[in-house]
């Protein structure tokens, strides 16, 4: 197995600007004796604005495409993933010291669970902080827990899929990200849950950035009908997954 980490990053014109400070995260982070990371820039379209920002690293990897959004984006990318591990990092966002290697040991340590999320603090245009009620406590998530609180509790689920770190062969089976204009990271978080146990870390694994170009900042993004039929087509794919029985791991 490769003792790898892929971290794959969509990113566009308008968020190419904070991918230094992406960069400077993943250069903190410390992983055990025999553990690297790539990182793997998906560029969401063509242009010439993204690429001045990509790092000169051997363990940088810069591809562009047709743009079809940043579910699109990331599983293209996984066509050049050879880690063990996917972990997703938008290009607003930061990692906090500690986060890669935190979701590694959970899942090194239990072959059974299939990804790993952690809290969420939102980055403040004034460089401040701030954190929200509701967070789970530390530990397992079961099967079919996340569908049935986003359910319940309007469309939210109780982790964030920005955090995600997931086993690649589990990822892969599953398609990569939905192909939906927004909600794509939603719909793989709940159909990682259909067929597989998860992890919470209570520690902070993730800076999630606030600023007025954000995707879901935008009123498409909330728009009813488009919302609504978001929200059907991820349920209904975790429903059916969750019916047929499929499951991570195998049952032999």
């Amino acid at each position: 197995m490769s003792r790898r980490i892929t971290v794959v990053t969509a990113v566009h014109a308008p968020s190419a600007c904070f991918l230094p400070e992406a960069y400077k995260s993943l250069r903190e982070q410390r992983l055990p004796d025999g553990w690297e990371w790539q990182w793997l820039i998906q560029e969401d379209g063509y242009g010439e604005e993204v690429r001045p920002y990509v790092p000169d690293d051997a363990r940088v990897s810069f591809r562009q495409g047709r743009s079809g959004g940043p579910g699109v984006a990331r599983t293209i990318a996984l066509a050049r993933a050879d880690g063990a591990y996917v972990k997703i990092l938008d290009a607003d966002d930061q990692l906090p010291p500690g986060a890669l290697a935190r979701d590694l040991a959970v899942l090194e340590a239990d072959p059974a669970v299939g990804w790993a999320t952690s809290r969420v603090l939102d980055l403040l245009p004034d460089g401040s902080t701030a954190g929200f009620p509701g967070d789970p406590e530390e530990g397992p998530i079961r099967r079919g827990a996340v569908l049935d609180f986003w359910t319940a509790n309007g469309f939210r689920a109780q982790v964030h899929p920005a955090t995600l770190f997931v086993r690649r062969e589990l990822l892969l089976a599953l398609g990569g990200w939905m192909a939906l204009p927004a909600s794509e990271d939603t719909g793989l978080l709940l159909a990682l849950n259909a067929v597989s146990r998860g992890w919470f870390s209570a520690e902070v694994g993730l800076l999630y950035r606030k600023w007025e170009g954000q995707v879901t900042g935008q009123s498409a993004h909330t728009d009813p009908a488009e919302r609504e039929a978001r929200m059907a087509v991820v349920a209904a794919r975790a429903r059916a997954l969750a019916d047929y029985e499929w499951q991570y791991p195998p049952a032999y």
